[in-house]
């Protein structure tokens, strides 16, 4: 296993390859050494609300879990990080993609997020077995949950990801 360096950015941006329409965190609340706190207003523009439901938009379960996986990368990315140097903005600079999903082991849903709404997510690792992450999470309405999950991450080659010739011939 390649050594873990810490990394402090100040946009979400930076710890994230996701970019708008998917990007779902907008501020990062607070980031320990197995947890993190995220946020994110629901604005109403979100591309899935226009057909989930119309005359009632809520935002999609699956969104919400992209939410917490998302809030799960960040941690990934600040505290488990394989690269000293790291950069979102250039898909081919890193070695390693890191955060990638690899199960849901459960997600339960307990209320709707609407425009309007500012939810946080708050996420804490359970487990790591090398490259590999578990996590539990839940996203939080007016303090309330409304969804809650467990899943795992894994930091694989960024080859691997981009489909690359070098990572298919390694796969032979």
């Amino acid at each position: 296993m390649p050594d873990v360096y810490r990394h402090e950015f100040s946009s979400v941006e930076d710890y994230l390859h996701h970019r708008d329409p998917y990007l779902l965190v907008r501020n990062v609340e607070s980031i320990g050494d197995t947890s993190i706190e995220t946020s994110t207003v629901v604005t109403g523009d979100e591309h899935f609300l226009g057909g989930h439901f119309p005359g009632a938009p809520i935002v999609p379960g699956a969104m919400l879990q992209e939410m917490t996986t998302q809030t799960a990368g960040i941690l990934i990315a600040a505290r488990f990080n394989p690269m000293e140097e790291f950069d979102t903005h250039d898909p081919f600079f890193n070695e390693y993609a890191l955060g990638v999903l690899i199960r849901v082991k459960g997600a339960r849903f307990r209320g709707f997020a609407r425009p309007g709404n500012m939810l946080h997510a708050h996420v804490e690792l359970s487990d790591q077995l090398g490259d590999v992450f578990e996590f539990r999470g839940r996203v939080m309405l007016n303090g309330k949950v409304i969804m809650s999950n467990s899943f795992q991450l894994a930091n694989i080659l960024s080859a691997t990801l981009q489909g690359s010739d070098k990572s298919a011939k390694a796969a032979e």
